[in-house]
């Protein structure tokens, strides 16, 4: 008797994903996500233009927090230590001062009066593609993610700018494609394998 309520109960539910994937069309069905890393720029060509207005031994923090980094307030700036910012400002050993950029050089030497800071700014957008069915019994997920990531480099002593640098992905366009022959017996099947590898 139990198995038989069990047995409706899948079937009533398979019919109304049918009927609701057919009603409503597939993409409608499927998952969306978008992570935002907060920023006051829309797109990474604003935030590496309002990078390149930061002019070196002339702007100030002040003049840098009016362009949109500000580096006590932002909730996505991170202080670099000395000891990694030595290893990121200068990644090869070899390398004399000499040939360093002169904000570089001066900041190294200022050791601990430098500080070095790191902003991540972005945006992206996840969402899943294909059949609703296939996708939701977990036989075929089709993922597209859209959007922008910006990494701004910061090089401050004494209240002034020093050095700048900007990088990151101006368009992130991804697919990923995950196939299951066994649809949701999937994981267990995974699971049963690495315990019987044990």
């Amino acid at each position: 008797m139990l198995m038989i309520m069990v047995i409706s109960r899948f079937r009533l539910a398979a019919a109304v994903l049918l009927s609701l994937s057919m009603s409503t069309g597939c993409s409608n069905l499927l998952p969306r996500d978008t992570a935002d890393i907060e920023s006051p720029f829309k797109s990474y060509e604003e935030a590496r233009d309002a990078l390149e207005k930061v002019t070196p031994y002339q702007t100030t923090i002040d003049q840098l927090r009016e362009l949109g980094f500000d580096i006590q307030a932002s909730a996505n700036v991170r202080l670099i230590p000395y000891p990694e910012m030595v290893t990121r400002l200068t990644p090869n050993p070899n390398v004399s001062l000499e040939v360093l950029d002169p904000g570089l050089r001066d900041c190294i030497l200022a050791q601990q009066a430098c500080r070095t800071y790191a902003f991540t700014m972005g945006r992206q957008q996840r969402h899943r593609e294909g059949s609703f069915l296939l996708d939701f019994l977990n036989f075929r997920r089709v993922t597209e993610t859209t959007g922008w990531r910006f990494e701004g480099l910061v090089v401050v002593r004494d209240g002034i700018v020093l050095f700048r640098n900007a990088g990151g992905e101006p368009k992130i366009s991804r697919t990923t494609r995950q196939t299951n022959p066994l649809g949701p017996l999937q994981p267990g099947v995974g699971a049963a394998g690495s315990l019987l590898s044990r």
